[in-house]
């Protein structure tokens, strides 16, 4: 990076730590302005390095003193590192006291205050903002923490594992001592002081041991903690049940806070979580947010095993929990969905995730690797590619090898490496090895070329039927697309589940040339593994000229190019029993219209053949509403714009207005019985039934309030207005308040400041209100005017993540016709908060830099402007590292200012063909 940013840390460079600590006695005297932090520690000489001095991390912390075995020592820093020379070779004891400012740490890392309590959060490198500390992932150490607060405002003590002592001390002060009897790394120690109160449950697992479960939140929420709670259960029997994972602590804890910069932590025993992640009623939450709490409770706790008793040698190998653990909490939810529709909703829903964020990323600036390969600060890695492309780098293990295989992998990963900080290759070589002549461990170096290339591949697919013979030759080939400082790459693994349909939509039994005749003779699904750049399959005894299904359940994260037409894509909607590719077959009808208007400059029509299959799908007596409700919504314009090279957001966003406006007015009829047809009788449950009826009821409401406001009329509209105030749930009051808001009705406005008003004494729902107006469709400037209005609303404030991203992110990341202005205007503000937020909270400004990762895409003058704006954040001389590796790493995609970039700033090269698969 340019001189005075941070070092480039690179894989390749790791080193053991010379040092161990193997217990770590912590003592906090709180308070806000200075917390006193005394840390006694045991370490010892790692043999197997080289000598040198003991350098310890440490940000922002006042020392008051240094001791070894009981004396004083001399010491010296060195940037941020506390540098002792001359230790003993023996087994010594060091002890620390320094001090620490909570109550100004508006980072949110390290210790800081919220709402009058304390709470911590220490990944990646928050440790070192407590006390210093080796924080590195690979030092595990065993803690036993004291706490001491004032008993009337701190009444909770929390910190990791078990409850060993409390105490009453003098001058109304209390004390708290706990111990967690498992080594971790310094990024899972947790602590909250704050007054609390808890929902608890004591359960008995398949062990047979009695555990207790607390959901800790602030006075007031605790009604909004069941599904919570009722999650936590079933993530706890889950794990035991599907991979033979128990609870291993007496009690397993969970604290909501409403300043995080993430969605929630898993500390050892001790998960903190943001307020959003965490409380749900039916009045103030969505099906979205009921299923959201769910999946975020299981990932967390899923990380017991998966993270923390396994943990990363270093941060390179973040996947190595994260992927894995995303494909666990996925797995966890479709087995909660429990009907075969119900799981592919959750599927789909988890590939459209992973198209929104991580194709974008693998094509913009900031691509790299699943397992990175260097990075300047850590936080800008917590990306969709290590979480969810890691996902699906680990269900395609599942799927080379079998869910069963691939659960007899699991248990052998834990065999060899539980207490243990390990990599990527570690946990491949025991699936491998678990599952010996699998079609993973006979091609284990080349899968795991996943772990090293960056970009999505491309997978080109070509079928010929010879009637004659009556066989189907399918050639697939693929092509890896250079990636920054990776030019050439090789093949990569890509099990391509597949079936194939006649032209009347019968499934045809799979056989391939030269298999046993009794072999798949009636097998109508099966995985072919691509791992050559091209490859021919040829299916015997294929009777009429098939339909190909390929990629179903989206078996590789890949971009499928298939060459079918609206004559086969209409088979696989209207027959394909794979609900995820019959879901694709709808997105790609409305996805060839759209951008033949784009290309074309012409304006859209929608033809009858399109219209009528929306038709049927809507009519479908056997599909799930759930379904319907996913196949009728047109493709997001940010993944429309992915698909073009010189993008225009004002012609996407005309495009998809038309669309969805010929889609209202065409299908009226039909929209009002989806409507009638699908209200949900009885009390609320998140359930998929209830969801996938609102789902669909709300959809036809919106699309029924355009069409009403285009041509003026006001039934509809009046009928969403009274919706909106009678509804029984959050998703009704906010589906009908979307409808209006989003199609400029006149009671858009009415209806904004009635809820505002019901609601404006709950932070969550609130944001909920900034986030809709934010991400409200554009229409003539409305939108970007209303957020800057906003940005001056008494209610909002930088401060709070949650708030802040509510608008400001909603604008920026996901509104492109409101945020992509011709005047330049929306860069201009993205530039301004990108400043305001790196002064308070460079993680947070972080992650709102990204939005600009596919600048060069843009056509002009967009592409231009939105450079001046990269480049003016980038001239800010005390930018964060957070912000300052991103915009750098964008502008490089320019090449005028690569041209003037100094040599360390380029990527480093591509590694050599196999030993870019070596951990």
């Amino acid at each position: 990076m340019r001189e005075g940013t941070a070092n480039l840390i690179r894989r390749e460079d790791y080193v053991a730590p010379i040092f161990w600590i193997r217990t770590v006695d912590l003592c906090f005297d709180l308070d806000p302005a200075k917390t006193l932090v005394t840390s006694k520690m045991r370490l010892e000489r790692n043999a197997a390095v080289a000598h040198g001095p003991l350098r310890l991390h440490g940000e922002e912390l006042n020392l008051l003193r240094v001791l070894i075995d009981g004396e004083s020592v001399s010491f010296r820093t060195e940037g941020h590192e506390l540098v002792i020379d001359n230790v003993p070779d023996a087994d010594f004891t060091l002890e620390i006291r320094n001090t620490c400012c909570p109550e100004k740490n508006t980072s949110l890392s390290g210790l800081y205050t919220s709402g009058g309590g304390f709470f911590t959060q220490c990944e990646a490198e928050g440790f070192r903002r407590i006390t210093y500390f080796m924080d590195r992932p690979d030092v595990m150490a065993v803690y036993t923490v004291t706490m001491r607060a004032d008993k009337a405002r701190f009444p909770v003590l929390l910190s990791n594992g078990n409850l060993l002592e409390t105490a009453e001390l003098d001058n109304g002060r209390h004390l708290a001592k706990w111990h967690d009897p498992f080594p971790k790394p310094s990024y899972l120690f947790a602590l909250v002081a704050a007054d609390l109160v808890a929902r608890e449950q004591r359960i008995r697992t398949r062990s047979g041991k009695d555990h207790l479960l607390q959901v800790f939140v602030r006075r007031g929420d605790l009604e909004k903690t069941e599904h919570a709670m009722n999650s936590l259960i079933a993530s706890v029997v889950w794990d035991e049940a599907r991979f033979q994972l128990p609870l291993d602590l007496e009690r397993f804890m969970v604290v909501g806070v409403s300043d995080f910069n993430m969605g929630a932590m898993e500390n050892k025993g001790l998960n903190i979580f943001n307020t959003s992640a965490l409380l749900a009623s039916p009045a103030t939450a969505t099906d979205a947010d009921f299923q959201r709490i769910e999946s975020i409770v299981a990932h967390e706790y899923f990380h017991n095993w998966t993270g923390n008793r396994v943990t990363c040698r270093d941060w390179f190998q973040l996947s190595l929990k994260e992927g894995l653990t995303v494909f666990r909490d996925q797995e966890f939810s479709q087995d909660m969905a429990a009907t075969p529709s119900a799981r592919a909703v959750c599927r789909i829903q988890d590939v459209r995730g992973l198209r929104a964020r991580q194709f974008p990323e693998d094509a913009g600036s900031m691509a790299h690797p699943v397992r990175p390969d260097q990075y300047v600060e850590i936080n800008n890695f917590y990306t969709a590619t290590v979480y969810d492309k890691g996902a699906e780098v680990v269900r395609m293990y599942q799927t080379l090898v079998g869910r069963d295989g691939f659960a007899k992998g699991m248990s052998l990963y834990f065999e060899r490496h539980d207490g243990q900080a390990v990599t990527c290759d570690d946990f491949a070589q025991a699936i491998a090895d678990a599952n010996p002549g699998s079609a993973l461990s006979t091609r284990l170096d080349a899968f795991k070329r996943w772990y090293a290339q960056a970009g999505t591949p491309r997978l080109q697919a070509r079928g010929h039927y010879d009637a004659a013979t009556q066989t189907y030759t399918l050639a697939l080939q693929q092509v890896n697309p250079p990636a920054p400082g990776q030019d050439g790459k090789l093949p990569q693994v890509i099990p391509v589940a597949l079936g194939l349909l006649s032209p009347d939509g019968q499934a045809l039994p799979l056989m391939l040339q030269g298999e046993d005749g009794a072999a798949g003779a009636t097998d109508t699904e099966r995985v072919l593994v691509l791992d050559q750049a091209e490859q021919s399959f040829v299916f015997v005894n294929v009777p009429v000229a098939p339909v190909p299904s390929l990629l179903r359940g989206f078996s590789a994260p890949v971009v499928l190019e298939d060459g079918l037409g609206d004559a086969e894509l209409l088979v696989l909607l209207k027959h394909d029993s794979d609900a995820f590719n019959r879901w694709e077959a709808s997105q790609r009808l409305a996805l060839a219209r759209i951008l033949g208007a784009v290309r074309s400059g012409k304006p859209l029509t929608l033809d009858a053949a399109y219209l009528d299959a929306m038709r049927a799908v809507l009519r479908h007596p056997a599909l799930e509403p759930a379904f319907k409700a996913l196949a009728l919504q047109l493709p997001d314009e940010a993944y429309i714009a992915e698909q073009l090279s010189d993008v225009d957001p004002q012609a996407v966003h005309a495009a998809v207005a038309a669309a969805q406006e010929q889609l209202a007015a065409a299908l009226q009829a039909d929209w009002v019985w989806a409507y009638d047809a699908h209200q949900v009788a009885g009390g609320y449950q998140p359930d998929p039934v209830q969801s996938g009826r609102r789902a669909l009821s709300n959809l036809a409401l919106s699309m029924l309030v355009l069409q009403a406001t285009r041509s003026g009329d006001t039934v509809w509209p009046g009928r969403a207005y009274q919706r909106f105030k009678d509804a029984g749930n959050m998703t009704d009051r906010l589906g009908a308040l979307s409808a209006l808001v989003n199609a400029h009705a006149e009671l858009a406005d009415s209806a904004l400041a009635r809820f505002h008003s019901q609601f404006k004494h709950d932070a969550l729902v609130i944001d909920k209100w900034f986030a809709l107006q934010g991400r409200a469709a554009e229409q003539e400037g409305r939108t970007f005017a209303r957020v800057k209005q906003l940005l001056k609303h008494p209610d909002f404030t930088l401060k709070n993540p949650n708030r802040a991203r509510s608008l400001i992110f909603s604008l920026c990341m996901f509104n492109p016709a409101a945020f992509h202005r011709r005047d330049a205007a929306g860069y201009v503000f993205w530039a301004e908060q990108v400043l305001a937020l790196d002064a308070i909270n460079p993680q947070v400004a972080g992650r709102l830099a990204r939005v600009m990762d596919r600048w060069t895409a843009l056509a002009q003058p967009y592409r231009s402007a939105a450079r001046e704006a990269i480049a003016r954040v980038a001239a800010k001389p005390d930018l964060s590292n957070d912000v300052r590796e991103i915009v750098e790493r964008a502008l490089a995609m320019d090449p005028q200012w690569a041209a003037v970039s100094p040599a360390s700033d380029a990527p480093a090269a591509a590694p050599a063909a196999e030993a870019a698969a070596q951990g």
